[in-house]
């Protein structure tokens, strides 16, 4: 764990030598300083031509970066890779990518609503978690983007049959903080303390390395408090285990004064990472936004070292 470098100091030769649970150490080792960006594949090729979502959002200090709605049936139908395979894309930016998988039960429906991407491609199969393997993605994502269908049950089914058959070969986040008409996220109000803190610990004990918590201020009636009440509770119960927190539901498209608010209560829920969706213009949200999360939680030099750094 000593030679494992923190991931807010880390740079391309550092990311070249880390297996997923150096990955997991190295986010633990920020202490709770780490940003990650959203990129959602399906909505257009991106903000500016000829440049990946993706590669803005590291040149705007996320140290982490998520890709949704990757079609892995057909690598061609993801226009916001711009043509790159998934490699080719890690090559450019010499930084953690992960990939996001939907747990829908099979046969669920998707809310009636005009389908907007190929939902089947970013499902949670056999299949598709091998091709995560084989592709080299940093992490995996099990959730359910809205409107899916998922349940938590969904999500800590797929937890427990994808972490039994690669254990420490893919660092798995999992939990609920979108799709809130389906069942309330973790951490809303209309969910009991007790019952948030059962399934906190169903998701841990069926081998997630990481809990999804959304954050405060970002879904109706959900408190600084209580996410951090749930942080604590995931990093006592199994030590090591990380928890994420995940300003979404649209909201990451607001300006940056509002994030700047936002951020200071994420920071104060004693989270390891700190996420925003992808909701904005073309696939992610606006690059300034995502500045704003990286200065609001680990101060301007480690995000200016975070946009210069990429081929350190």
């Amino acid at each position: 764990m000593n030679n494992i470098v923190r991931l807010i100091s880390a740079s391309k030769s550092d990311f070249e030598t880390m297996s997923p649970m150096d990955l997991k150490t190295s986010i633990f080792k920020s202490e709770g300083r780490v940003i990650c960006g959203q990129h959602l594949l399906f909505d257009g090729k991106g903000l500016v031509r000829g440049i990946t979502n993706t590669e803005v959002m590291f040149a705007w200090g996320a140290d982490m970066v998520l890709l949704n709605t990757m079609d892995l049936d057909n690598m061609e139908n993801n226009p916001g890779l711009q043509g790159l395979t998934f490699q080719e894309l890690k090559k450019r930016c010499n930084r953690p990518i992960g990939v996001y998988l939907g747990c829908p039960k099979e046969g669920s429906q998707d809310g009636g609503k005009k389908a907007l991407y190929r939902r089947e491609g970013m499902v949670c199969t056999r299949e598709h978690v091998q091709k995560c393997v084989d592709m080299g993605v940093d992490f995996v994502v099990l959730g359910g983007n809205p409107g899916s269908g998922t349940s938590i049950q969904d999500i800590i089914e797929c937890t427990k049959w994808v972490k039994e058959t690669y254990k420490d070969q893919l660092f798995v986040w999992a939990g609920k903080w979108e799709d809130g008409i389906t069942e309330p996220v973790l951490g809303d109000p209309r969910r009991s303390e007790e019952d948030t803190k059962k399934i906190i610990q169903e998701l841990i004990d069926a081998g997630a390395d990481c809990i999804d918590l959304t954050c405060p201020g970002s879904r109706p009636g959900v408190s600084t408090e209580t996410i951090r009440d749930l942080v604590t509770f995931v990093h006592t119960y199994k030590p090591g285990t990380l928890a994420m927190c995940f300003l979404n539901s649209s909201l990451e498209g607001a300006d940056p004064d509002t994030v700047r608010l936002i951020a200071i209560e994420m920071k104060k829920t004693g989270a390891d990472i700190h996420a925003i969706g992808d909701g904005g213009f073309a696939g992610c949200t606006c690059p300034e936004n995502i500045y704003q999360l990286s200065v609001s939680i680990k101060g301007k030099p480690y995000t200016y070292f975070r946009m210069a750094s990429v081929n350190k």
